[in-house]
């Protein structure tokens, strides 16, 4: 008889990697998939190779990983995406955010969380209040419909994933360690916490979370891709799916009606504006002006970072970034080379213009649509160049002002697709934290996000509760195009709640300082600054280290002032998983090229067409 399952790997344990290991970027003259689940990229191969584009793929992925890693993820959660359309070398941007609900006022949930005039309090992750409308069943239609190719229907791209849960699908390491953290939690949100465990006869309540390896079935999770497939958005936000979701948040004292998910079908994801920064620091015109395909010598050579506007919180990276760029030409930092890269002078500098940019985002990042949010100014280069200001070189900053709320538990996937077009998305969907709040809609396979624990419960506050507002997002998908002609150079992203700004600006840096490829910029150690929301206006100083980072370095950050705690094995999940595809041509045989790193901190990789 052959081997169980259990047979392939050694007992469950808490460590990241036995040994050390090492990945080679991956390339592609057609298009690639890179993210953090194989299967899930399997189904955005399928879809490519059926005809479709990069949007349709990217649906296809989501859904994918919606199956396969729904401790991060989910139609239950939000999107955001960035399209690059090669043609017209343009970056669109779409928000797939949820609402709160219309019964959703500020007096209604403090005093459903028990919180009397003047206590301050948060919603609480795992509290029913948590729960937001869902963007993402919506957001997936809009991204075909705006950006998909027209070749492929929406019953060929969710079809791979419908499959994965019909038939079954082996679990992931990491997915499965998250998974079985998450158990005692699924049981207890919901009375329908059993859809999304294993079936087990001899597992208590004849269900348990599922091992690496196992195969984990989840029909109900494709019956509901079934009537987004078949019955597009109104499937989803009428109907059985919607009256289920209703249903068990009122049931659990929560105040979202049917009409909340009525009014977002109506409105659908909202088409915006991306941000941008012009990059021209640390030399970047030199490095990159002899690498120029016909290049003349009087190009105006740098990159242009390319983020999702509020309630996306990535306009903190263009912040940094720029405060960054406004700091070497101040003079009081260095034009760096590959030697200082991840030096403590190097991260001394990251660490505190990102604690600049928090301090700004976690007051004025809200719904600009219900809120002011002065978007032009935050990123104006007179702004910047007066924030550099507060930068000293030789300790770390003590003033918390409005803190960085880096370290708040939450997980999300981001993934990058290309095709063979040259087109290219930036996307990604979350659950905010785990699996969200772990409650299950009956018969729908999925649970519902925690996103409104992102509020602000303070009067006055720009990002306060209000009925029908998005809150503070934490999940950006990022590009960046060439200044000098506007061509695609990457899309990009870093998952990981608050990390993922921090890890845009680091793995930026790290090909432009550093000399990084791809997939070694992802390799690379980070650090994590920052804790909680801003609101009770206590910032928690601690510098999250990666291990692997240099004992020099760390050694170099604390003589700084720096609080440094070295977080160590399943704990670096804090530090987000990555994933990047870079356009290049090669000059000989005039081809595009594309060329992809994924994050060793994830199950995935790169997959080629």
């Amino acid at each position: 008889m052959p081997l169980t399952t259990p047979s392939l790997f050694p007992p469950a344990s808490h460590v990241f990697s036995k040994f050390a290991s090492r990945r080679s970027v991956v390339h592609s003259a057609k298009g690639i998939v890179s993210c953090s689940q194989p299967l899930a990229a399997k189904c955005g191969i399928e879809v490519l190779e059926a005809g479709g584009n990069c949007a349709d793929a990217a649906v296809a992925v989501a859904a994918g990983l919606n199956m396969t890693e729904p401790c991060s993820t989910g139609i239950g959660g939000d999107m955001f995406c960035l399209f690059y359309d090669a043609k017209a070398k343009t970056i669109s941007a779409m928000n797939g955010s949820g609402r709160s609900g219309n019964k959703c006022t500020l007096e209604t949930i403090r005093s459903s969380l028990g919180l009397k005039d003047g206590e301050s309090g948060k919603i609480p992750m795992a509290s029913v209040h948590a729960v937001s409308v869902p963007g993402a069943g919506a957001g997936w239609v809009d991204t075909v419909e705006r950006f998909g190719s027209g070749k492929v229907s929406m019953e060929q791209i969710l079809g791979p994933a419908i499959a994965l849960g019909e038939q079954g699908f082996p679990v992931s390491e990491g997915v499965a360690f998250f998974w079985d953290r998450s158990e005692p939690q699924i049981r207890q949100a919901s009375p329908n916490g059993s859809e999304m465990l294993k079936k087990d006869p001899g597992a208590q309540d004849g269900v348990r979370a599922p091992k690496a390896g196992e195969i984990m079935k989840n029909p109900t999770l494709a019956k509901t891709f079934r009537t987004l497939a078949t019955e597009g958005k109104k499937g989803f936000y009428t109907g059985r799916i919607a009256s289920e979701l209703v249903k068990v948040v009122r049931d659990l004292g929560g105040h979202l009606e049917l009409d909340d998910l009525a009014h977002h079908l109506e409105t659908g994801s909202e088409p915006v504006d991306a941000i941008s920064l012009k990059f021209r620091g640390q030399n970047v015109g030199k490095l990159l002006g002899d690498k120029l395909l016909d290049g003349k010598g009087d190009e105006d050579v740098g990159l242009e970072l390319w983020e999702h506007p509020p309630n996306g919180q990535g306009i903190v990276a263009l912040m940094a970034l720029g405060i960054i760029q406004e700091l070497e030409r101040a003079g009081q930092i260095p034009t760096w080379g590959p030697a200082d890269f991840n030096t403590a002078p190097y991260l001394h500098a990251i660490i505190e213009a990102l604690r600049l940019a928090f301090a700004d985002a976690s007051w004025f990042v809200a719904d600009p649509n219900v809120s002011a949010v002065p978007m032009p100014e935050l990123i104006s280069q007179p702004y910047l160049a007066e924030r550099a200001k507060l930068f000293d070189a030789t300790r770390a900053s003590q003033e918390a002002g409005h803190g960085s709320p880096a370290l708040r538990s939450s997980d999300t996937v981001y993934f990058a697709v290309s095709d063979g077009e040259g087109n290219a998305i930036s996307f990604i969907n979350s659950n905010f934290g785990g699996f969200g709040t772990c409650i299950v809609p009956a018969g729908c396979g999925f649970t519902l996000q925690n996103r409104a624990a992102n509020f602000s419960l303070e009067r006055g506050h720009p990002n306060v509760l209000e009925p029908r507002k998005r809150p503070y997002h934490t999940i950006i998908p990022a590009a960046v195009t060439n200044l000098h002609d506007g061509s695609l150079h990457s899309v990009f992203g870093v998952m990981g709640g608050f990390m993922q700004p921090q890890g845009h600006v680091q793995v930026l840096l790290g090909q432009i300082v550093g000399g990084l490829s791809p997939q070694q910029a992802l390799d690379a150690p980070r650090v994590c600054i920052g804790a909680g929301m801003s609101q009770d206006k206590h910032s928690d100083r601690v510098v999250a280290v990666e291990e692997g980072m240099p004992e020099e370095t760390i050694e170099g950050l604390m003589k700084l002032g720096h609080q440094v705690q070295v977080v160590t094995d399943m704990g670096r999940s804090q530090f987000g998983r990555g994933q990047i595809i870079r356009w290049t041509v090669d000059s000989v045989e005039n081809v595009g090229v594309w060329s992809a790193g994924s994050d060793p901190r994830g199950d995935g990789a790169a997959y080629p067409l």
